[in-house]
């Protein structure tokens, strides 16, 4: 199954300050709104990259851009929307084959749930 894509062709910067991040949330955030929330958050700002919810209960999220604007989206995914219950928030750095994992290479994709 092809993932569904929210938006195309990001805004990039300079490679030197690109930065992916990988965000692992956990909490009530499935059936709450938090992958919409990521992806309109991630396509104001410009971002490429995915997210997905995971058979464990959490959601996923790959996200790629200039570091300072990774910096604020990560600041907003870690506080999500009023309806969803953060307990775990977790973020890792990742590489480029991580970003092509989900599809977003070129934009920002709802990726099939892992």
């Amino acid at each position: 199954m092809r993932p569904r894509i929210i938006w195309e062709n990001p805004v990039t910067s300079p490679q030197s300050e690109r930065r992916i991040a990988r965000i692992i949330v956990e909490g009530h955030v499935q059936n709450v709104g938090y992958r919409v929330f990521v992806a309109r958050e991630a396509g104001r700002l410009h971002l490429a990259g995915w997210v997905r919810n995971r058979a464990d209960g959490s959601v996923e999220t790959l996200i790629a851009g200039s570091a300072a604007v990774v910096d604020e989206f990560l600041a907003l995914a870690a506080r999500g929307p009023a309806t969803a219950r953060i307990d775990s928030y977790r973020v890792d750095e990742a590489d480029a084959h991580a970003l092509a994992e989900g599809g977003g290479e070129s934009g920002f994709v709802a990726a099939p749930a892992a």
